[in-house]
């Protein structure tokens, strides 16, 4: 009898630590996370920019990696380009329209553990008013113990969208039609 108590209580404890995620604020405070973008003007350059606000919260372990669940809020209104009046723009009718649609959200449905520290992440992004499945191709970088006592684990990534799926409708060509995402995410544990 004891034996068996003993072995439900390792196989309890084991199933435990498999399933108990971490949960990690996003260090956008500390400028320890950013979400940048770009796409191409007219097929003869880049044009880059970043949201400048943003927030979210992850769930991580990087023996259970499936269990991950990521939630990023952003203010679409942050939009910056460097460019005053092509912020405005950008912010416009023609684009994000932030007076309709001031935040976009991403939300993971699965997490996928790729291998040496390479993670694909799906799931639901909310943006102009359109929920659409993406996939980001992430890399995880490192983690550990910080300075001042915490604990963070950061991650990079990479992630495509056609603004068209998304209900913008400027057109400026074919080359223009796509936008990249270059993610960089650190977050500090709970």
């Amino acid at each position: 009898m004891k034996k068996s108590l003993l072995a439900i209580a390792l196989l309890a404890s084991s199933i435990a630590g498999f399933t108990q995620a971490a949960d990690y604020i996003v260090d956008y405070k500390g400028a320890h996370a950013s979400i940048n973008f770009k796409v191409q003007h007219l097929g003869y350059s880049w044009l880059t920019g970043r949201f400048d606000k943003f927030d979210g919260k992850f769930s991580y372990d990087a023996k259970n990696v499936s269990a991950s669940k990521i939630e990023i809020n952003i203010d679409t209104t942050s939009v910056n380009s460097n460019h005053a009046e092509r912020d405005k723009h950008l912010k416009g009718g023609d684009f994000l329209e932030i007076s309709k649609f001031a935040s976009a959200k991403f939300v993971s449905s699965s997490v996928t553990d790729k291998g040496d520290n390479q993670l694909e992440i799906k799931g639901e992004l909310t943006m102009h008013g359109v929920s659409k499945e993406i996939t980001i191709n992430a890399h995880k970088i490192g983690e550990g113990k910080d300075p001042w006592g915490g604990y963070r684990v950061g991650f990079s990534g990479t992630a495509e969208i056609t603004m068209k799926d998304f209900g913008i409708k400027m057109d400026l060509g074919p080359a223009s039609a796509k936008v990249m995402f270059d993610l960089h995410i650190e977050g500090v544990r709970q």
